[in-house]
């Protein structure tokens, strides 16, 4: 096996960092190359990822990673459970709300009032909060409906900056399993019991197993960073 050097990102809940990471069949060496803060945006209320500043930030890496002798893959780890809402359009229908945001105050009582708690967690095998996309989702289609009429597809936070590097969408298998809505037996979306609750199974993406190649840099990123599209 030749050597294999990967462009991990990660997301901490208030700061990221770039990390150039390599593996020579024996051995894994890292080291950072990018470091940036992580902070979620209060306006009006709501508090939101600031995913447009972020991604600023995840091709400043790309950047500092071509510089440093380039890599084979990206890869990007965030916090789990947070979703962004792609339209018809392919933009977004609004910036994604943080998981530290309020408005999940009091949905899983209303989603357990529904599914007993014993039914819920058979099904999906996850610890209960009330920050889970279940939850999230629930607010949506319960009092927010036109946001979800007005949504394509559902992404993952991670699958964000994904789908702005690639324009894919999907949601890779152990991601999809912090939302509270993969049922544990099936390793499938649970739509028998989102379609209880009165959430819209359309928009769920395709799961992918964990490891997989997500997709390609698009190619206006490639030539706005004069990066190659591939190995």
């Amino acid at each position: 096996m030749g050597l294999k050097t990967v462009l991990a990102f990660d997301f901490g809940a208030s700061s990221g960092r770039a990390v150039l990471a390599q593996f020579d069949g024996k051995q894994i060496s890292s080291r950072e190359i990018h470091r940036f803060s992580n902070d979620p945006v209060m306006v009006r209320g709501t508090l939101y990822w600031d995913v447009l500043r972020l991604f600023h930030e995840i091709k400043q890496g790309i950047t500092k990673a071509l510089h440093s002798g380039g890599f084979d893959c990206i890869s990007i780890d965030t916090w789990g459970v947070d979703i962004g809402l792609i339209g018809f359009d392919g933009e977004l229908v609004q910036n994604p709300v943080h998981y530290r945001d309020q408005r999940t105050t009091g949905m899983m009582e209303e989603v357990c009032s529904t599914i007993s708690p014993e039914e819920l967690y058979a099904h999906t095998g996850i610890q209960f909060m009330r920050i889970n996309t279940l939850f999230q989702l629930y607010y949506l289609a319960h009092y927010r409906p036109e946001l979800l009429e007005r949504t394509d597809k559902l992404v993952m936070i991670t699958d964000v900056f994904n789908y702005f590097l690639t324009g894919e969408i999907k949601t890779e298998y152990t991601n999809a399993s912090t939302s509270q809505m993969l049922n544990a037996n099936t390793g499938t979306w649970d739509t028998a019991l989102l379609e209880r609750l009165g959430i819209p199974t359309r928009i769920l993406p395709e799961i992918i197993p964990a490891g997989s190649v997500y997709g390609t840099l698009s190619d206006e990123l490639c030539e706005e960073l004069g990066c190659p599209k591939g190995p």
